[in-house]
């Protein structure tokens, strides 16, 4: 693939206590990943949309919107993608509610961050972001998945066969999350030439993964009419 890899694993944590998302910040990165932050749920679920993070530390009590409301948003958007809620130890109730509206795990504060690390990476392993035989070998976007290191493409669980040039061009798109790639910049990256009848290609591969990735599903792939094209999660259209 003509992109090297890539991203270390994007992980969104969503407190409003500062101290408590500088540890676990500090937590995450120790761990290889990258963290990112927010202090509320509106905030949690733009950075969501923006960073399409590959799971999420939840505070079950937030400012603005409950954890729950942020958690079933976040469920509607990517139904697989990983999430650990933070809770008070008298909260059972709050607990049930969580797992029973998508949760994947839960710790209870005060917690030891080791633990909040090692729950983390048994949801990434589980999930395929965190492969410990091949790195940071995970492209992820939303519900699609893909592994550089088998060559294996997932979206919402099912795997997808694509040839050689459709995994390519789908790692290349997936390596520029909602940047709009041109047909020249396709060509040179993918095939690593530009040729008469090149924008042609482009337009067939781009079908062909359209067929394979999208059909049936909400749509990922979009044209950008006059400028090439674009991966974005699932409901991102714009």
């Amino acid at each position: 693939m003509s992109g090297t890899r890539s991203e270390p694993v994007r992980v969104l944590i969503v407190d409003d206590e500062p101290g408590l998302t500088e540890l676990l910040s500090v937590a995450v990165t120790e761990a290889g990943w990258r963290p990112y932050p927010a202090p509320d749920g509106h905030s949690a679920l733009r950075v969501a949309r923006a960073r399409a993070p590959h799971a999420v530390v939840l505070d079950g009590m937030l400012p603005d919107l409950d954890g729950i409301q942020v958690l079933r948003r976040l469920r509607q958007e990517n139904p697989r993608l990983p999430v650990l809620m933070l809770t008070a130890r008298d909260a059972l109730e709050h607990r049930i509610d969580g797992l029973a509206s998508g949760a994947d795990d839960y710790v209870t504060k005060p917690f030891s961050l080791e633990e909040v690390v090692l729950r983390l990476r048994a949801l990434l392993r589980r999930s395929g972001a965190d492969d410990p035989r091949s790195g940071a070998s995970v492209l992820a976007l939303g519900d699609l998945v893909l592994t550089e290191e088998t060559r294996e493409v997932h979206r919402d669980g099912t795997r997808i066969q694509l040839t050689a040039k459709e995994f390519d061009l789908l790692g290349l798109l997936l390596s520029h999350p909602r940047q709009v790639l041109s047909k020249t910049q396709i060509l040179d990256r993918v095939w690593s030439s530009c040729f008469d009848g090149g924008g042609n290609l482009v337009e067939v591969y781009i079908s062909s993964l359209r067929r394979k990735i999208d059909r049936g599903r909400t749509p990922m792939i979009h044209t950008v009419r006059g400028v090439g094209y674009a991966i974005r999660p699932p409901g991102d259209g714009r």
